[in-house]
């Protein structure tokens, strides 16, 4: 099984700004402030906006799967078993075709409520007064994205993944969000393979069995068509 993590990088030539590099969005707003639940405490209007305005970048019909989205696709349609888990919370995964993907941060396109727990798809703008789609109530809406100091989901179900991978592909991630940054370890102490898959060298680049550095809609293509060559 070829288990794949993505990150902010894979969709930066998509027109998705990143979080650290040098421009990405946490040098236009502090974190504080809108990824956690002090700040969305504090002010939620700041954040339901900080998040509507993205929700408004990724349907603007500008945003669009590179070409890095549509070769993992086709690994998945190629009859390959593909675990596919992003840190990302855009919706181009699904969009260029991939069918099993794990939102392990969540999900722009979600609201979470926390009144009855439910998460329903949500492409509007959000604020404190909409009613739940599940209960009905007004007031418990927030955006579906785990925040900082939140657990990301389905850890469980990731982690066992990992530990029967063949093969750990880490594509255009930082190294430095746990414990998605960790996963590595987990794969690799169980057997499996790694390649990380990035712009540049990351934080964890050193856990890695190889890398292969350069823009992500390069990259990735070359390393399914290698993988689709060798298999043939």
């Amino acid at each position: 099984m070829i288990f794949i993590l993505t990150g902010a990088g894979i969709s930066r030539e998509s027109g998705i700004d990143t979080f650290r590099d040098k421009g990405g969005l946490w040098e236009k707003v502090r974190v504080d402030d809108v990824a956690t639940l002090r700040g969305f405490r504090k002010d939620p209007k700041r954040v339901y906006e900080f998040y509507d305005m993205r929700r408004r970048e990724l349907a603007s019909g500008k945003i669009l799967p590179n070409p890095a989205h549509l070769a993992l696709a086709r690994l998945e349609q190629s009859g390959r078993e593909v675990f596919l888990v992003t840190q990302n919370v855009d919706d181009l995964h699904e969009r260029a075709g991939s069918r099993n993907v794990v939102h392990m941060h969540g999900e722009l396109l979600k609201a979470l409520c926390s009144l009855c727990g439910a998460s329903s798809r949500w492409e509007g703008d959000l604020g404190g007064g909409d009613a739940c789609p599940a209960c009905g109530r007004s007031g418990g809406l927030r955006p579906d994205v785990v925040w900082f100091g939140e657990m990301p989901y389905r850890m469980d179900e990731i982690e066992f993944a990992c530990s029967r991978a063949d093969v750990f592909v880490s594509i255009g991630t930082s190294g430095a969000v746990y414990p998605a940054a960790g996963l590595v370890r987990i794969a690799k102490a169980h057997g499996a393979s790694s390649l990380e898959i990035n712009l540049e060298p990351s934080l964890t680049a050193g856990s890695f069995d190889g890398g292969r550095y350069g823009p992500a809609s390069r990259t990735v293509p070359e390393w399914v068509e290698q993988l689709a060559c060798k298999i043939m």
